[in-house]
């Protein structure tokens, strides 16, 4: 029950983070990495701790080709391998699984919103874009945050 508590914690900061500043901050996926290892240490012993890093890596892989191909922001990947720590590595897969659908949720009711509005064109002129630390945000992109901490929430509930 501990993770569903820490879990709830660090999917609201990095939602805030994310949808207030379009970045997540480092401190976010390192409290869920280092708590994700105590709790798998604490529930399995010294072998939880590779658990818990098998988990990180499996969390960092699963969505690093999107973000290599630039869809998606390096906070997101480290989100993604801090919620892993926590998880294990089947538990951050299907987190990602729901991750994923909640994504496509999100991005078909943006559509339906700019289609409703009005918007026509999906691209926004690059003036629209904002300056986030060393890149650039398209006005149109969505912070993933949300996605990412619903999916490992519906990832728990099951299991609660």
């Amino acid at each position: 029950m501990p993770k569903v508590y820490v879990a709830i914690f660090i999917g609201l900061a990095a939602v805030w983070d994310d949808v207030a500043h379009r970045r997540i901050s480092n401190w976010i996926p390192m409290a869920a990495f280092l708590s994700g290892i105590f709790l798998q240490c604490r529930e399995n012993g010294w072998r939880g701790g590779f658990v818990g890093l098998l988990g990180a890596v499996t969390g960092a892989a699963v969505f690093l080709l999107f973000y290599l191909l630039g869809g998606m922001g390096g906070g997101d990947i480290k989100l993604m391998a801090g919620f892993g720590a926590m998880l294990g590595a089947n538990g951050i897969l299907e987190a990602s699984l729901w991750t994923a659908a909640c994504g496509g949720i999100m991005a078909a009711g943006l559509i339906l919103f700019r289609t409703l509005r009005g918007s026509r064109s999906v691209n926004q002129p690059a003036e629209m874009a904002q300056e986030t630390g060393s890149r650039s945000v398209a006005a149109d992109s969505i912070p993933y945050a949300p996605a990412i901490a619903a999916g490992v929430w519906l990832s728990l509930v099951a299991k609660a």
